[in-house]
């Protein structure tokens, strides 16, 4: 491959609320960095996570396929090796692949394609966090949701996702300039390198120079406030149990200081990708690089009365999307896409055939779509984690949002005449035929009843399993970054004129 194919560089943040991306950075945000790049990117309005929690989005995200194809239901469920990721088909294609950063990779495979990750993960990577469908309504509490992220919102100069998120910056920043002394040479590789943060993510806590710039926002209540307990759906209400509301007292201030903070946080991440940017500018690597922006699912804010995410509203299933880079016409695309979509858009930028995985693939290339191609398929997502007593499928096709779990009433909502979802039409006669429309979807891509089943054996077999290893002799799965420190810096093997040379960028100048 010619070291002319272009490069890519994955920009991930975590729990980014799509609402606030309706075009780029919503005016009130204080986003230079991300305004600029939305300026010359293609704008996703209308994304989608494929499952609205961690590991299930992110093995979504990197697979192309759904949690009912990966397996990766929940937390603590293990991503299998067999399954190609977009790093593995660029790698195939002749790629170098790196991560720096957080992908919630369970299982003793903390690569899946990348050929090296430059920190381990924030999470861990055992079966610790599985739920447990024989037992509905009990809480684990020492790694459910709470909303002590809620009452102690506020200022700090150091956290330990701060720490992280600092540490993977400064890595991938290195690592940029690492590449661009490698690719200064004919016939070096191209690359791609993900970058993937854990902020704007709880806890709502954000440095005193961010938290500032939002003192006199005017957005710091949601647009609709707590739901009296007769109001929420039945899915709501088990995670108003699971997260454990009924213990906490939120106040008016602990709400705007928790959306202050996230602000501020974004506010944060801005900065890091400001610095990625100008590395990419200064190593000469900008005009041949796509640069895709995106978030593994997003955050209630306390719209509904609900925080964190594991629903499908929009708060917590819309992310954003930019795509930039050679080729790409900037603008905005407005009908419904999804997270799935990346892995063989990403295939189709880089000349890649899917052709080998495509019958499990249950995303699409966004190309032709930039292209001016309309797209007709529907975005779906499941959910079967924390807080579900079965699994939850969705759909959204144009202006609808469709619902469903075996043990709940449908949902159905007409986006466009009711962007907050505050009214279900299900039970509407008016809205029979497209409630039917929905439900002949559904019934054509899932078995409710095999997809509970499938849920429930992973549970019971992982609880078997994580007990097990915690007895006796314990070896982590967690990733360990290799430093190879003899091949760093200067050592006596290595001829002092030609590292100094080599390792110049630009040279002679």
């Amino acid at each position: 491959m010619s070291h002319t194919q272009p490069n890519i560089l994955i920009i991930m943040v975590d729990q980014l609320n799509g609402k606030f991306f309706p075009d780029g950075p919503a005016d009130f945000l204080h986003a230079p960095h991300m305004k600029a790049l939305a300026a010359r990117s293609a704008r996703f309005r209308n994304n989608y996570t494929s499952s609205p929690l961690c590991a299930p989005a992110r093995a979504s995200f990197m697979a192309g396929q759904l949690p009912s194809r990966t397996q990766v239901y929940d937390n603590a469920a293990e991503y299998v090796s067999s399954i190609p990721t977009y790093a593995h088909h660029l790698r195939r294609a002749g790629y170098y692949t790196a991560l720096s950063g957080k992908m919630h990779f369970v299982g003793p495979d903390q690569l899946h394609g990348f050929e090296e990750r430059l920190t381990t993960d924030i999470y861990p990577a055992d079966f610790g966090w599985t739920p447990d469908y024989r037992k509905p309504g009990e809480r684990i509490d020492w790694w459910y949701h709470n909303l002590g992220s809620v009452t102690g919102a506020g200022v700090a100069e150091i956290t330990n996702q701060m720490e992280y998120d600092d540490e993977v910056a400064f890595l991938a920043n290195q690592k940029l300039y690492h590449l661009s002394r490698e690719n200064d040479d004919q016939g070096r590789r191209p690359w791609c390198l993900t970058v993937s943060f854990t902020h704007p993510h709880d806890p709502y806590v954000a440095r005193r120079k961010y938290w500032d710039l939002y003192e006199d926002c005017e957005h710091l209540l949601p647009e609709i406030g707590t739901l009296p307990d007769e109001q929420q759906d039945p899915h709501s209400q088990r995670i108003i149990h699971s997260c454990d509301y009924q213990n906490a007292t939120v106040t008016e201030n602990d709400i705007r200081r928790s959306r202050q903070a996230y602000f501020a946080n974004i506010s944060y991440l801005d900065d890091k990708i400001g610095e990625l940017v100008d590395t990419l500018t200064r190593t000469r690597m900008l005009d041949n690089t796509f640069i895709l922006f995106c978030s593994d699912h997003g955050d209630m804010l306390g719209e509904r009365g609900l925080w964190f995410k594991m629903n499908f509203f929009e708060g917590s299933a819309r992310v954003p999307l930019m795509i930039a880079g050679p080729g790409i016409t900037p603008g905005l695309h407005t009908t419904p896409t999804s997270n799935l979509d990346v892995t063989p858009t990403l295939a189709d930028l880089a000349g890649i055939s899917l052709d080998g995985v495509k019958p499990w693939t249950d995303g699409m290339s966004l190309v032709p779509m930039m292209n001016g191609v309309a797209r007709t398929e529907p975005v779906l997502m499941e959910y079967a984690a924390e807080a579900s007593y079965a699994p939850l499928v969705g759909i959204r096709e144009g202006r609808w949002k469709y619902i469903h779990c075996e043990l709940d009433p449908e949902q159905l909502f007409d986006l466009d005449a009711d962007p907050l979802e505050l009214t279900n039409l299900a039970a509407d006669p008016a809205h029979a035929e497209t409630l039917g429309h929905f439900r002949a979807r559904r019934d054509a891509r899932w078995d409710m009843g095999r997809f509970d089943a499938a849920v429930r054996e992973s549970q019971a077999r992982r609880w078997v399993v994580y007990e097990a290893l915690r007895n006796g002799a314990y070896y982590p799965w967690d990733h360990q970054p290799l430093q190879r420190a003899s091949e760093r810096y200067m050592r006596n093997h290595m001829d002092l004129n030609i590292l100094e040379e080599s390792k110049r960028y630009p040279r002679g100048e």
